[in-house]
């Protein structure tokens, strides 16, 4: 997660190995899975734990390499159309080149009406907000791996549904290449600006009609309120969003202001103009806490949930199965 401004408002192992340790972990932690659930809580939360056993992704790491043949092969089996967009940019301690990649899923690819749920899927270098350590090792269990355990969860599910629209889940790179956050404020949404860049140029197929970012959501304590730059550029998604998960009774989503973030849905909305929300949980790990795993060494498998991520799964898919 990236440049969320704290404004509170007013109102050596083979992947395959990497994952079966993973499930195996999680069916003892997840056990009381909610069973009404259309997504599997334990398996959520082994993707997760997989993504992080990679250690931590940064854009250009071998890690990201991994986590992008991971995602590609996962995805293609159940039926994606997995597609690169991809850049490169500045390193900014060295001024050498960083290739980066966007992660583009389509389903349905041949229907024209497009809507988009995205994420970012790297990690910030370092834990910069960690009290004690804030050059450590950064696993960006919640801010960076969550957001790639949700697209491979609702895989299963998408794999088996028609939609009327076509889906692109949208996995983007540099959302946050920073080593130092005075002199690189220029290296935020890197991915989700080239991605929008490409949708103003009509270089990419069909019209995306509107847009979900999903980011910070496997907090434990889950806790999701309107955030002020989604009700400003796309009001109409926050009521669709959360309207369903009033209808479903998932009452972790608060249809009221909280914070004020920039993130990769400024991109989407300022460049590409599609209306598009941020699904965040900023107050990680509750609000009123005076403890934050923010960008920090705390912010690892055990601090989330895959019931957290399967309830963001419910609410995303039926908000799509709603789209005609």
């Amino acid at each position: 997660m990236a440049t969320k401004i704290r404004w509170l408002a007013l109102g050596s192992l083979s992947l395959g190995t990497l994952l079966a340790i993973a499930v195996g972990c999680e069916v003892v932690a997840d056990a009381s899975a909610d069973l009404k659930s259309a997504c599997d809580s334990g398996r959520a939360m082994s993707y997760l734990r997989t993504i992080c056993n990679l250690g931590p992704r940064p854009s250009g790491s071998a890690a990201m390499t991994q986590m992008q043949q991971l995602i590609t092969q996962h995805c293609e089996k159940l039926g994606a159309v997995v597609e690169r967009q991809t850049f490169a940019a500045r390193h900014p301690e060295n001024g050498s080149a960083v290739n980066m990649t966007n992660l583009i899923i389509r389903w349905q690819p041949e229907l024209t009406d497009r809507v988009l749920i995205c994420s970012h899927y790297d990690t910030r270098p370092f834990p910069d907000r960690d009290p004690v350590r804030p050059r450590g090792l950064f696993l960006g269990a919640n801010d960076g791996a969550s957001g790639v355990a949700l697209c491979m969860e609702m895989a299963h599910i998408l794999a088996n549904t028609r939609l009327s629209v076509g889906l692109d889940f949208v996995l983007f790179d540099g959302e946050e290449f920073l080593f130092d956050d005075n002199r690189d404020r220029n290296l935020y949404f890197l991915g989700s600006t080239h991605f929008a860049q490409q949708v103003a140029a009509s270089a990419l197929p069909g019209k995306y009609r509107k847009g979900v970012l999903v980011d910070m959501i496997a907090d434990k304590n889950l806790d999701l309120y309107y955030e002020s730059n989604s009700l400003r550029y796309a009001p109409a998604v926050c009521e669709e969003v959360w309207g369903v998960a009033q209808r479903l009774k998932i009452k972790e989503f608060y249809p009221r202001r909280r914070h004020e973030v920039r993130d990769d849905h400024l991109p989407l909305n300022e460049i590409a103009k599609i209306p598009t929300v941020d699904l965040i949980d900023f107050d990680y790990p509750k609000p009123g806490s005076r403890e934050s795993y923010w960008h920090t060494e705390q912010d690892v498998p055990d601090k989330c949930s895959g019931q957290s991520i399967c309830k963001v799964a419910d609410v995303l898919l039926e908000w799509l199965r709603l789209q005609k």
